[in-house]
């Protein structure tokens, strides 16, 4: 045991040194630059190895390449003692490098083969992409469908709201109205009676005179038909508010129909009436209308007027916040809302509603479509008022919605809509231009 541990340490013993070129120059640096240049790139493979596993830790199998990498580095070694051999003849050392090698070798080469199903059975990357693709188009259905509930559920809660104020309100409403026509009637022919009796007794009673002083009858001839009269417009006022209400639900209305679209307009101008009157910081929104003559549109009317709820909102929300409308300017400058409509085509109409407010800037214009997109502050807004009024009109018109804007001039939402939806109509390319 002593002699072989001594012949190790000591090769020149029992072993010749075997490289005969040592006289060749070019030969032997043939050799060493070749296995220099081999081991530097073995030792560099497992250093990238290394690096790739510690940053991706997801991969699976990650000890096969730790198996490769004490592999490599093992060939490497090798190389290096092939080097040393050339002027040290210590083959023991090289030949149990050698061995390590051949060891961690067979055991890569035994633990991958039991691998080789497993990789092949993970997904390629044209698989990953179409899994990838097919799950964005499923997470757009879920997006696309909670907006449709969401709308589903406002529209249905607003239309329970309007039943119930419609209901509540237009009974007693048509009671007074009702009797306000015979209270009218009464009032006018007890005057003529008092009247009357003033022309056959000119001269009353102490009494009678007493009871005409004290209730002032001059001024009650003339303030009672008053205000009959300004008690029979607070109540047409009323029943025209519960119409609007109606018209702007369409409750009765689930199919699409023909309906005068300005109709739609007007209550929803009607609804939102409380927030076009002028504040503490700028005077009142005027509405300027130009409407076209319109033929009667087919369309889901109350969809249609929740698409103009959502557009004439948004203008007001960016009047209202909008700074260079004042009390003081001199000339005062006038927040205005305009609302045209037209017909391109005799197929094609056009609905365009403009605020003169700030505008919006390009960034935010190129994703206000977009579901639970907003720029108001939390609990100002959902950001689905928008991306609901391009559904409606996109999906369930064929129509076109678009925004057109100027930063500090002011904003133009314009909607295109087939005037008749039965068919299925070739755009004009003239209409989208």
């Amino acid at each position: 045991m002593l002699e072989t541990l001594q012949n190790f340490l000591n090769p020149q013993g029992f072993v010749a040194h075997g490289h005969c070129y040592l006289w060749q120059t070019e030969l032997v640096w043939l050799h060493v630059i070749g296995d220099g240049a081999i081991a530097l790139a073995y030792f560099s493979i497992p250093l990238t190895l290394v690096y790739f596993v510690s940053q991706r830790k997801d991969i699976p199998f990650n000890w096969i390449f730790w198996m490769f990498g004490s592999f490599i580095i093992a060939c490497g070694v090798g190389h290096v003692m092939d080097i040393w051999t050339i002027w040290h003849p210590t083959y023991w050392v090289a030949g149990a490098i050698k061995a390590l090698t051949a060891l961690i070798s067979v055991i890569t080469a035994v633990e991958l083969i039991p691998l080789v199903p497993k990789v092949l059975a993970l997904p390629s990357p044209a698989q990953l992409e179409a899994a990838n693709q097919e799950l964005e188009a499923t997470l757009n259905r879920l997006k696309q469908t909670q907006v449709q509930l969401i709308q589903t559920e406002k529209m249905s809660s607003l239309g329970q709201l309007v039943a119930g104020v419609a209901h509540e309100i237009n009974n007693p409403v048509n009671f007074i109205h009702g009797n306000l026509v015979h209270t009218t009637e009464y009032t006018h022919e007890l005057l003529r009676l008092v009247q009357a009796y003033r022309e056959s007794y000119p001269q009353p009673t102490g009494a009678v005179q007493a009871v005409i002083d004290a209730s002032d009858l001059e001024f009650l001839n003339e303030d009672l038909p008053k205000m009959l009269s300004s008690m029979k417009v607070g109540t047409d006022r009323i029943r025209q508010l519960v119409l609007s209400l109606r018209n702007f639900a369409r409750l009765d209305e689930a199919q699409k129909k023909p309906v005068n679209i300005h109709e739609g307009i007007d209550s929803t101008l009607m609804i939102l009436q409380s927030h076009l009157k002028s504040k503490s910081d700028r005077p009142g929104i005027q509405v300027v209308k130009a409407y076209g003559d319109f033929p009667l549109f087919e369309c889901y009317a109350g969809q249609l007027n929740q698409v103009f709820m959502n557009l004439l909102s948004n203008a007001i929300d960016a009047l209202e916040i909008e700074t260079k409308f004042s009390h003081v300017s001199d000339p005062p400058l006038l927040p205005t809302i305009r609302i045209q409509t037209s017909t391109l085509t005799a197929d094609w109409l056009q609905i365009e509603i403009t605020d003169n407010g700030s505008g919006i800037p390009e960034s935010v214009r190129q994703q206000i479509f977009k579901p639970f997109f907003t720029t108001k502050a939390v609990g100002k807004g959902t950001g689905l008022g928008l991306s609901i009024s391009h559904q409606i009109v996109v999906e369930k018109h064929g129509g076109q919605l678009d925004c057109l804007s100027t930063v500090g001039q002011g904003t133009t939402f314009r909607i295109k809509l087939p005037i008749q939806q039965s068919e299925q109509r070739t755009v004009p390319k003239s209409v989208f231009a």
